[in-house]
């Protein structure tokens, strides 16, 4: 794509694929010397520590590809320094070696995000065998950072989605809760996927719901879970979506169809920071980041009585407002181009091309369903055009048709879009630039209907032979517009 790409970008310092050591900390001295032993043979690079603080102070000169450490330390244990390294490093895989009957610590080991858990005594074929199996997650997980890293997460030159950018990049740091407002299809789950990722809570889940998608005698479960025996069914304790996105982000989706009940449950959380699962007594505690979207006036819901007012106020306490595609016609071509791209990636056939005149044309649609339509437009043009170049004759024939016989298709309606694109560019003195356009255009197709016959062109344009021929000069058309009679 040669078109110049904005898009939010904040990560941590990636890993390279390759050339990185294995540090091992335990502060046993016999078992470091079990390790540098092994790891030698191997010949797999290593670094060796005595401690979890000497280990965190080395990651200022590089981190590692694998870590493999002891669980219990003077100082900081292995769990704390696991706890570290996946805050600032959640891809590196983290070994925790443990006491063959230490059950406890082995949960501990995996609920904290670590690889694989090492009992002791161990056989050391077997660690070194773990080891390479950590090193090639350790590969895979590297390649796949860069690919997404590469792969923007959100598209735009267009000022309003510059303000987006800007927005998301302001809020890296907070907890705020965020309210996304905009059309359906503008990306608002992508906007909400860009605040966690972005945010100090990015290593822990993000976990989205629709709320509008789910009957409303299952959404109470779905949230806050349920105890065994609640309902008719519940054979079994489940955990909600609270408790999933425990420690990271949940979007709510379509907040503003939320039933009036379920919305007095979701602002006590927002309130107190607790919630109770369905037929449970014992209040739990939510350390989680909401951010709600929705394509409705929440104002206009909050006046009819359908939305609660004190939970709109809970929930707009920053807002993000998505433009339609109609309001970025610049960033279209760049969206097709992409989204081409990307539909031949996952088809796994040859990207295809699409000429200026089709791109036009598509800037010149409203496309209601905005940047999902788009996309789905792209799929279906990867799939069902006939050549490798994409032109007017390719796209669905509804598309056409409607351009054709929309009243919002004429040439006034193109005309006041070239306007609005001027402005929003900060161009001056829009009316000599578009007039002048507007006069050759009528000149150039006279002409060539009267086969160059000044004359005859001049009657049919309503003005006399001397003002176009004036016009002809002013416009700088001599070359195309030749004298004649």
């Amino acid at each position: 794509m040669s078109e110049p790409v904005s898009a939010v970008s904040f990560s941590l310092p990636q890993m390279p694929p390759n050339a990185k050591p294995v540090w091992i900390v335990d502060d046993d001295r016999s078992i470091r010397w079990v390790f540098e032993k092994a790891l030698a043979r191997e010949s797999i690079e290593f670094r060796t520590f005595a401690c979890a603080a000497d280990a965190l102070a080395a990651l200022q000169e590089g981190v590692p590809q694998v870590v493999v450490s002891d669980i219990r330390m003077a100082g900081e244990s292995g769990l704390d320094l696991l706890q570290k390294l996946k805050e600032s490093y959640p891809q590196l895989p983290v070994i925790i070696m443990t006491a063959y009957s230490d059950l406890d610590s082995a949960v501990a080991a995996f609920q904290g995000g670590a690889f694989e858990y090492l009992p002791k005594p161990f056989d050391v074929d077997h660690a070194v065998e773990l080891i390479r199996r950590a090193m090639e997650e350790s590969r895979k997980r590297a390649t796949t950072a860069q690919a997404e890293s590469a792969a923007p997460e959100i598209l735009g030159q267009a000022a309003a989605m510059q303000e987006v950018f800007r927005a998301i990049g302001r809020l890296a740091q907070s907890n705020a809760t965020v309210l996304i407002t905009g059309e359906s299809g503008t990306g608002k789950e992508l906007v909400a996927r860009a605040l966690h990722r972005h945010s100090l809570r990015a290593a822990k889940p993000f976990i989205a719901i629709n709320t509008a998608a789910i009957p409303k005698d299952l959404l109470e479960s779905e949230l806050f879970g349920h105890e065994r025996g609640a309902f008719t069914g519940a054979q079994t304790q489940r955990r909600g979506r609270f408790e999933q996105a425990e420690g990271g982000s949940l979007f709510l989706d379509e907040i503003g169809d939320m039933p009036p009940d379920l919305q007095t449950r979701l602002l006590r959380v927002l309130s107190d920071g607790n919630f109770y699962r369905v037929g449970g007594h014992q209040p739990i505690k939510a350390n989680v980041r909401v951010i709600a979207a929705t394509h409705q006036n929440l104002e206009d819901r909050v006046a009819k009585g359908l939305f609660r007012e004190d939970l709109f106020h809970r929930l707009n306490v920053i807002r993000l407002k998505l433009p339609p595609l109609r309001e970025r016609r610049e960033d279209i071509a760049l969206l097709v181009r992409h989204f081409l791209q990307k539909s031949a990636r996952d088809l796994n056939v040859e990207t295809k091309r699409i000429s200026e005149a089709a791109l036009k044309f598509l800037a010149g649609q409203d496309l209601p369903g905005n940047v999902r339509q788009l996309e789905n437009l792209c799929h279906w043009l990867t799939v069902m055009a006939p050549g490798q170049t994409i032109e007017i004759r390719d796209l669905p024939a509804e598309l056409r048709a409607e351009s054709r016989s929309g009243p919002d298709q004429s040439w006034l309606t193109l005309l006041e879009r070239e306007v609005e694109s001027s402005l929003r560019r900060g161009e001056s003195r829009i009316i000599d630039a578009l007039t002048a356009s507007f006069e050759r255009a009528l000149i150039k197709k006279a002409l060539a209907h009267t086969g160059g016959r000044r004359i005859e062109a001049a009657q049919l344009l309503g003005l006399g032979r001397n003002t176009l021929t004036r016009k002809i000069r002013e416009l700088g058309m001599e070359s195309d517009a030749p004298g004649g009679e």
